[in-house]
């Protein structure tokens, strides 16, 4: 684990985020594939995650802070929660009241 960090630390920052970058869309592309179920690539996805993890723990060594668009899409986006409806029968009787 220690040679895989020190071969971040070799890098400048702007190396750094190329390969954050690209990591992260490599990412986006096999999630996307395992939820099409093209592939089976969890091992890679582990992977690249802990590449990443290395390389933001060294950038933040450095002093210096990615790129926003080094940042992966979101998983799931936020949905809005519809309140239900009231039953017919509640609905009838405060028209009635």
């Amino acid at each position: 684990m220690k040679e895989n960090a020190e071969k971040f630390r070799a890098l400048d920052p702007a190396e750094l985020d190329k390969q954050l970058r690209e990591g992260a869309e490599q990412m986006f592309r096999l999630r996307f594939q395992m939820s099409m179920g093209q592939t089976d690539g969890l091992k890679k996805l582990r992977s690249l995650r802990k590449e990443r993890a290395r390389i933001l723990t060294v950038l933040k060594e450095k002093g210096s802070a990615p790129s926003p668009a080094a940042t992966p899409a979101p998983l799931v986006t936020k949905v809005s929660v519809r309140k239900k409806a009231a039953p017919k029968a509640a609905q009838q009787r405060k028209k009635g009241e």
